[in-house]
């Protein structure tokens, strides 16, 4: 093991993988069974020479549709050091999704268990049986142990590490490129930024085909040499017990993970864990505050992309609603059209801004193209991210008088649902196939909680015949509709507003919401979509949420 306490960085992440040979700190864990860093990193090399020994001409892409298994950390140290590229697989993709993911970035292997197999196999992949491998195969075990080799760095930090699946303003996926130098200056810059330190016990349960878990945990307690421990999937009542386990000190989270933490009953033993932070995006003011009281932990609340540097340098003194400060002088607040810099936002006592037309615009860094690497294969893409020589962040903001940053709301036809991007496009275009639906728009509404809600407004001949439930069971039939694609909010019309060309006013019907003459119908819970129409108390039920929350600013 080489000892880098003298602060000493490495420039790709196969070298900071071998730094931990001989390291007999645990490295992984999960509830069955655990590994030392060393065997971490032996586990990794078993995986890059299996690789090696089934690379095919191409791009040696790696497909990875797995839970937070053990096999994804040692496919990910794999591909480092056997010079391939991962690609992360979203299950809660629909199937024409899914399909087409794995096949715009090129992926020549894909590693899955059972389960992802039975839904692969559904899908045109235009790849040959010896194309899959299963973790939970019988045989797996002995062909990794027939590959064990001595471990060796084969790629450079240039080498594409990742392809990291996001969104854009088109309803085509895109693939963010992560080379190891990049996903190395990411891991120092948190470990620098939220203090990771090698006594440090990360409990990742945010899924690793997400940047959030592998750019803000894994890399960074690679670094430190730090515990990584797993679980395969979020679950609110299954947190504390995990964190308590495994002695966790350190989390990260997306999305509405807070908010669903917070909806369990309250013990007065939460305070008895070992937390000591966590990091994450997109939690409501008033959960970030409940989860410090509850849990006895410090949380950072942050802004980031896969595709863009840090926007933003944190500040004990910021708002509760701030995203902190902008992180150096080129972070900027600018009118896309004039690419002028935004006013200063004057806020009233609620933290709404009293000027959002001269306030509010994109989004910016003005030296961030030297960190962002492109998307696989879009040059029209990646021209719309880098364009003046800056980098447009694609989110709006803006920046109050006393020089704190604040996120406000997102441009284009992608919806923040748990922090991740849905397609509104792909939505309406199963909200379509409905016999009665004439026509349909999708769009991004804000969460009381979190992000964003998806609201769907569509145009039937006759809104009174109109049979909810039914609509829900056509919604539930759609395989091609994700997980996070069911309409929260459901605005039945007869007429929907139109420009001159038959466009849907989909800006209208976002400005509207739910306030509307419109039969409007909201589904609140988990599973299956079930719709109750909402009334005037309803609805100010649901704006009161958001007063609760600290949102009242949104709406």
């Amino acid at each position: 093991m080489t000892d880098l306490s003298t602060g000493e960085r490495r420039a790709d992440i196969a070298t900071m993988l071998l730094d931990r040979l001989g390291d007999q700190r645990p490295g992984l864990r999960t509830r069955e069974t655990d590994w030392t860093w060393d065997e971490v990193v032996r586990e990794s090399a078993a995986r890059a020479e299996l690789a090696r020994t089934l690379r095919q001409d191409g791009p040696f892409h790696i497909g990875v549709l797995l839970e937070n298994v053990p096999d994804f950390v040692f496919w990910l140290g794999g591909a480092a050091l056997a010079g391939a590229t991962v690609a992360g697989i979203n299950p809660t993709r629909g199937n024409a999704q899914l399909e087409a993911d794995i096949r715009y970035v090129d992926c020549q292997l894909i590693v899955t268990d059972a389960a992802g197999m039975a839904r692969l196999q559904e899908l045109d992949l235009g790849l040959e049986p010896d194309r899959f491998l299963l973790v939970d195969d019988p045989g797996y075990a002995a062909r990794i142990a027939a590959h064990r080799v001595e471990p060796v760095v084969a790629a450079g930090p240039e080498s594409l590490l990742l392809l990291l699946f996001t969104s854009g303003t088109t309803g085509s996926s895109k693939a963010v490129k992560c080379s190891q130098r990049r996903l190395a200056v990411i891991a120092y810059a948190a470990r620098d930024k939220f203090g990771h330190h090698r006594e440090d016990v990360d409990y990742c349960c945010m899924p690793l085909f997400h940047g959030n878990a592998i750019m803000a945990l894994w890399a960074p307690a690679l670094s430190v040499g730090a515990t990584v421990c797993l679980t395969p999937k979020f679950s609110a009542s299954q947190f504390l017990p995990d964190i308590r386990y495994f002695g966790a000190t350190f989390f990260t989270y997306v999305g509405k993970a807070l908010g669903y933490l917070m909806a369990t009953p309250e013990t007065p033993e939460d305070a008895g864990n070992s937390l000591t932070r966590g990091f994450g995006t997109e939690a409501s003011v008033a959960d970030q505050a409940e989860f410090r009281r509850r849990f006895g932990a410090e949380l950072f609340e942050g802004y980031g992309s896969s595709e863009g540097s840090g926007l933003v340098a944190l500040d004990p003194a910021a708002p509760p609603a701030a995203l902190g400060r902008p992180a150096h002088p080129g972070v900027a607040v600018v009118h896309p059209d004039t690419l002028i810099d935004c006013a200063r936002a004057e806020l009233d006592e609620y933290g709404r801004v009293r000027n959002p037309d001269e306030a509010i615009g994109e989004m910016i860094d003005k030296a961030g193209a030297l960190v962002f690497e492109g998307y696989y294969k879009n040059d029209v893409a990646d021209a719309e991210r880098i364009r003046n020589g800056w980098y447009w962040t694609g989110d709006l903001g803006y920046i109050d008088t006393a020089g704190f940053l604040y996120f406000a709301g997102r441009k284009g036809d992608w919806i923040r649902v748990d922090g991740e991007n849905t397609s509104a496009l792909m939505i309406e275009h199963v909200l379509r196939r409905h016999p009665r639906v004439i026509a349909a728009a999708v769009y991004g509404v804000p969460d009381p909680r979190s992000g964003d809600q998806v609201m769907a407004a569509i145009e039937v001949a006759d809104p009174s015949v109109l049979d909810v439930v039914e609509f829900a069971e056509f919604l539930c039939a759609q395989d091609d509709l994700g997980s996070k694609g069911a309409p929260r909010l459901l605005r039945v019309s007869a007429n929907l507003p139109v420009t001159g060309s038959n466009k849907v006013l989909k800006r209208e019907l976002q400005e509207q919401a739910w306030r509307t003459g419109d039969p409007v119908y909201r589904w609140q819970g988990r599973g299956k979509p079930e719709y109750e129409r909402m009334t005037v108390a309803g609805r100010a039920d649901l704006e009161a949420e958001f007063v609760t929350f600290g949102r009242q600013r949104l709406l």
